[in-house]
Parts: structure tokens; sequence; C-alpha cells
């Protein structure tokens, strides 16, 4: 890895050398199916399934099962350093892609690059963009495989511009929150959590706000014996405006907000413990082994999947919307369950599985401003 992210340019004007795979079968260019993009997100994790779903996808199986794949003319994407030679004429967008470990040092990724740069020159693109390379190892691999040179260089600091203001909301044990902070103070995520908003006097996160020093630790308890909804609803939007963040972060809030908060704060991510669909109209969810299990959405999502008798649980940073976890994902990550697993040990692994959602979740949330 390097401080630096380069988009290189290939261009386009010749047929690729195909060398075929023994015992590899390469799908038509389409759209990934479910399990396909459930695969992506076990494998190499990220938000590499969002993408994959916003554009074509060929995918290469080895006995029926996924063994890479290779996204090609993804649109929408906002990424900074998408907002220069990716928007010229004729140039079209090709990744993400990616190859199972095992299949590496065989040139699988060779021939889905090559694959997907020629559909994109039968779709009339003059040259493709391989954007964001961060590694010098790829720079190498795309230069051997298509020709591909350094077109745009981007130091990550400028990408990111100064540290966005981050107010985080919990309820419980803050785990989570201390993981945010502590990345935030070590500058391996660019954010500054500037206050903690806790509704729970007795929750483990206000003192581990406390040990941090977080200057501003915001208690909003809701006594329903003497105040109604509206007024508490009113004591937080006044407490989290306060703050003046240029992003809310719900880890582990335990409140359904109201919809002038929802308003209030657009650029708001909320972490689930579960494996939630692209498709946030979907109320099941298809998984990397092709079985389907449901989104989990709601308060006890873990214990409900272990009350289903569930072989899959995950983690899913998701934008907020007045719908409860229907939000576009951010970043998402499948766990299996263990045969006879527990509830309590089942969470220790999800919260270990969720430090990474989170991260790659807020990255992404980052670079698309």
């Amino acid at each position: 890895m390097t401080a630096a992210l380069q988009n290189l340019v290939v261009e386009l004007d010749r047929d690729f050398e195909i060398a075929w795979q023994p015992g590899i079968a390469v799908s038509r260019p389409g759209a990934a199916d479910e399990t396909t993009l459930a695969w992506i997100d076990d494998v190499f994790g990220g938000a590499w399934s969002s993408e994959a779903a916003a554009g074509t996808t060929i995918v290469a199986r080895r006995a029926g099962r996924p063994a890479g794949f290779a996204t090609f003319d993804v649109r929408g994407l906002t990424y900074a350093w998408l907002q220069g030679l990716a928007r010229e004429p004729g140039v079209g967008i090709f990744g993400p892609i990616g190859v199972a470990a095992e299949e590496r040092e065989h040139g699988l990724g060779t021939l889905l690059a090559r694959l997907a740069l020629d559909a994109l020159r039968e779709r009339g693109f003059t040259r493709a963009i391989v954007p964001a390379v961060g590694d010098d190892r790829l720079v190498r691999f795309y230069a051997g495989a298509a020709g591909a040179r350094v077109a745009e260089t981007f130091e990550r600091a400028s990408l990111l511009r100064s540290a966005r203001r981050a107010l985080v909301m919990a309820s419980g044990s803050g785990s989570n929150f201390a993981a945010v902070l502590d990345a935030s103070r070590e500058r391996t995520l660019p954010l500054e959590v500037v206050s903690l908003i806790c509704n729970e006097p007795r929750a483990r996160a206000i003192e581990r706000a406390r040990d941090a020093g977080l200057p501003s630790i915001r208690v909003v308890a809701w006594d329903r014996a003497t105040t109604d909804r509206g007024a508490f609803d009113a004591r937080l939007l006044d407490a989290a405006r306060a703050e003046k963040p240029d992003l809310v972060l719900l880890l582990g809030w335990m409140h359904l907000l109201s919809p002038d908060f929802v308003r209030a704060f657009p650029e708001m991510l909320n972490l689930h413990p579960a494996f939630l669909p692209l498709d946030p109209s979907q109320d099941e969810v298809a998984m990397p082994d092709g079985t389907r299990i449901p989104a989990f959405r709601g308060a006890r999502a873990v214990r409900d999947a272990l009350a289903a008798s569930s072989p899959w649980v995950g983690a899913t940073l998701h934008r907020v919307t007045s719908a409860t976890d229907r939000g576009p994902v951010m970043a998402r990550k499948p766990l299996r369950v263990r045969p006879g697993e527990e509830e309590e040990p089942l969470m220790e692994r999800v919260h270990e599985l969720e430090r990474g959602v989170v991260r790659a979740g807020v990255m992404r949330w980052l670079y698309e401003r």
C-alpha cells in the first residue's frame, strides 16, 4: 500500500488475448445474482457488493462455486477519484475485480480483467479507467494484463480533506464507539469524534467516553413516567444539533428516532447486527452458500436469527431513512453460525465483525464526499 491512489487507463483499441482456464466456467456479462454478491462480501469485505450491483459482472466458477468476478461499467458512483478522467467521453469504468485466494497465481485474474475490458470495448468505450489502485503490485498486474498506465495520482489526505465532525449515539456497552474513537485519535480513521449521546444513564459507553477524556458526553434519558415521547424527541434533537456534526453514527443505538431527527441529519449511518439485503424492499437475503434467510431487522436481530435456527448472521452499516433498517447499504459482511452456538459468544464474534464493517462503511462515506 502507498499514501497515494492511482487511476490507471487502458486503451481499448485491440482485442485481448484470452487464455481459458481448465475447470473454470465463466458467465456471460450480466447482473450479479444475490448469492454472488454475498460471496463477494464474505471473501473481500468492504463495499464491493454494492459496486458490483451497480454495474455489469462476469463471474468465474469452479464446480459451481464462485472463484472470481470482474465488474465493469458501474454507474452512479460518487467517489472523489471519479471526478476527472472518468467523466470524459468514451471512458468506461473497470472494477472491482476479485479472485479467491486459492485461485490466484494461475491467470484467472488476467482472464477476468481481459474479458471485462473486451466487454467495455464492445459497448463502444475507447478507454477504460481502473480507479483508485493503491498497491504497486496491482499497478504491475494491470500493466502486464492489459497495458495499463498511470493517468492520475491522488494523495489520500487530499481526497479526505479535513476530518469530519462525528457524533456517536449509543445505548449499550459502546465497544464500537470506543473502536471508532481510538481509530480517529490514531488517525487511521479521519473523523473527529466530537461527542457521545447516550439514552441509558448506566450504559458502559458513558464510562468508556469518560475514560477516553471525550469533552462532550450528553446523557439524554427518557423517563416515560414523567415525559411524553414528543418532549423526549425534541430534547434529543436539540442535543444532537448542538454538536453541529457532519456525520451521525448510530453504534448500538436502541431507540427509534423521530421523523424530525432523521430529516435533520441526512448524513446518518446505523450499524445493524444482521446481513441486510442490498435491495431495501426485500425481506429475505441470499447468503454465500445459496441459502436464503430473513433480513432480521429490528432490535434483537441476533436473538431472532438463533430462534429461527439461521445458519448465518452478519453486520451491516447502512444509511438511515424513515424506514427502519431499510436504508442504502454502505458495507456489510456475513458470519456463519457455529453448530450449537449460543447468543453471548455469537454476539462477541458479531462485535468483532462489526469493527471492519464500520470502518469500511465510514471510509466509503468519507471518500464519497
